[in-house]
């Protein structure tokens, strides 16, 4: 267990229970997650909503913040929490005893206000259709490397459809054989 796990835990609880949700399993299909950071809260928040990547109910946006943002897809309602920075300090004031600041703020973590852990702002999240859960709603072949793209996800450059990759956009390189 580590703080992380712990605030991602109380941020999913707070945000469904700012929405009304009260059995995110049941209402699995109505709730959408947008999580921004790739550490360990991201993986409470999922385990407790329900929400996951491969069911498009969860979506990465790369900010790097310890913030998710909830949205009830039949209300359109939506709620963003954040974790706040000042819960540091206050978990070292409140566990001196501990020296690791790491234990320190786990056991802190579990005792501390919502209020004193995380601010939640009222959002509004306008969803394309294409990012909705549920089956691809589009898929079209890159043009250079026949890779099949899903929904909208392609770039057209000089009238010829690519996925990102053959578009410039690649986060990986091709290596050639004898390289």
């Amino acid at each position: 267990m580590c703080p992380g796990q712990v605030l991602g835990v109380r941020m999913a609880m707070l945000g469904l229970r700012e929405l009304g949700i009260d059995d995110p399993i049941r209402h699995r299909k109505r709730l959408l997650t947008y999580v921004e950071i790739d550490r360990c809260a991201t993986d409470a928040v999922s385990l407790v909503t329900g929400c996951r990547l491969g069911k498009r109910s969860l979506k990465f946006v790369d900010y790097g913040k310890v913030a998710a943002t909830f949205l009830d897809l039949d209300t359109r309602r939506a709620v963003r929490v954040v974790a706040r920075d000042d819960s540091r300090a206050k978990a070292k004031q409140m566990f001196p005893e501990l020296a690791n600041e790491s234990k320190q703020q786990l056991e802190a973590y579990k005792v501390m206000s919502d209020a004193e852990l995380f601010t939640v702002e009222p959002v509004r999240v306008e969803v394309k259709p294409q990012d909705l859960p549920g089956r691809p709603r589009a898929r079209v072949v890159c043009s250079v490397c026949g890779e099949g793209v899903n929904d909208g996800r392609e770039r057209v450059v000089n009238g010829r459809v690519l996925c990102r990759s053959c578009a410039g956009e690649s986060y990986y390189e091709r290596v050639t054989s004898g390289e």
